[in-house]
């Protein structure tokens, strides 16, 4: 095991977790309407053309664009009208030299017709004919066959989330089923004997478990299944025995307290007690999350939250969201920012990665919002809970002045 403290740069440690694990992606088939924000498992192509016809934009008259050449509510050109284009029908007429058919909007193209005129852009003539009003060049107000995707054209990669936008494109081409990653479920034990259910009145030195369910609910987010195991109290024996089964059970196990380096702290001896490489990482250069181990026992990544709830929802955010991405073959989310000014210095010390609680206020002169700090200690929930994201202080910084723009990441 690496010297304890020897802390490591948040990045330089997340690599060094995911070089020692083997993801194999685990595909399952979905109906595709259930499918948001579920991660494709392959690529998808089309197969067909969208549309399948030549298709109107708006309501109006079918027409060969060249006969409107010239058109004007001066010199207006005079068209047959030779039928209707009945929706959801395929045209049963074509169109000539100097004729037109009425169409709608969605409705088929017929034969012979290379744009729509706008009905606004004419007026009846006399039976059977209208005056166009406005030239219609080729291809105006008409979608081609095969203009929104083509056959066998790439619809989506391996590893793209799901989007509502994306189930409306796969159900457009027939695609009623998608293989997708399977949701990898990560196991979440509480450790403490202070620590007892949400449901329970505390007694004087006990506080309710609330990790378990801040981390699941991050879990759950970031696209993996929580499996609560419960809480553990702090008996190597009890601890061991409940981190192998639930790698039994689960992808990964994630621990909250018992990280740090007291007695009582035996996070980081149970796992390089159950399998192989064990601890590859034990303390991290961030504020607030340092106790943060992270390690692999037989290929399932592992990992030891300190138990304090802000800490543990930082180091998940920096460590564990990424992990789930991972096991399901994901580009890391997209982050949500926004451009801010911070409202009071900002204290940091060199060599470490400060994350400040902030919540926005806007600015007086309508310029960038102010980003104030909610300043607590991280074993304050409501210091989140007030809070609207977070202001990173990079490594080399040794804090951030008043006035000084920042990015906002937003929970």
């Amino acid at each position: 095991m690496p010297e304890f403290f020897t802390l490591i740069p948040p990045d330089e440690a997340r690599a060094r977790w995911f070089d020692a694990l083997s993801v194999a992606i685990k595909a399952e088939t979905v109906a595709a309407r259930d499918a948001l924000g579920r991660v494709l498992a392959e690529t998808t192509y089309s197969p067909e053309a969208l549309p399948a016809f030549r298709r109107s934009t708006v309501d109006g008259y079918a027409v060969r664009g060249a006969d409107t050449y010239g058109a004007s509510d001066a010199l207006p050109v005079y068209l047959e009208v030779v039928g209707e284009v009945m929706m959801g029908r395929l045209p049963e007429v074509a169109v000539g030299p100097a004729q037109a058919a009425l169409v709608h909007t969605g409705g088929a193209v017929p034969e012979g017709a290379d744009a729509v005129v706008m009905v606004e852009n004419t007026q009846p003539a006399g039976p059977g004919e209208i005056e166009v009003l406005r030239r219609a060049a080729a291809g105006e107000n008409v979608i081609q066959v095969g203009e929104d995707i083509r056959p066998g054209a790439e619809i989506l990669p391996a590893g793209h989330t799901l989007r509502p936008q994306d189930l409306g494109g796969l159900l457009a081409l027939g695609i009623t089923e998608v293989k997708v990653a399977r949701r990898p479920v990560l196991a979440i034990i509480a450790t403490g004997d202070e620590i007892i259910a949400p449901g329970t009145p505390p007694m004087p030195g006990q506080v309710r478990d609330i990790n378990t369910y801040t981390i699941g609910a991050q879990t759950q987010l970031a696209g993996g299944e929580p499996l609560p195991v419960g809480i553990v109290p702090d008996r190597a024996d009890a601890l061991r025995a409940a981190v192998a089964g639930a790698l039994a059970r689960a992808d990964g196990v994630i621990l909250s307290a018992g990280s740090s380096v007291s007695v009582r702290d035996l996070t980081a001896t149970v796992i390089n007690d159950l399998g192989k490489p064990g601890v590859l990482v034990h303390g991290v250069a961030v504020r607030p999350g340092k106790p943060t181990i992270l390690g692999v026992i037989d290929g399932k990544p592992v990992m030891g939250l300190p138990g304090n709830p802000v800490s543990a929802m930082n180091v998940y955010r920096l460590f564990g969201v990424p992990l789930i991405r991972r096991l399901l073959g994901a580009a890391a989310p997209a982050r949500r920012t926004v451009a801010a000014r911070l409202a009071v210095n900002g204290a940091s010390a060199a060599g470490r990665e400060d994350y400040i609680s902030v919540r926005l206020r806007p600015a007086d002169d309508g310029g960038l919002p102010w980003a104030e700090p909610v300043f607590g200690k991280s074993n304050l929930i409501y210091t989140l809970v007030h809070a609207e994201g977070v202001v990173k202080v990079s490594l080399d910084a040794t804090g951030l002045y008043a006035g000084t723009e920042v990015e906002v990441e937003l929970f």
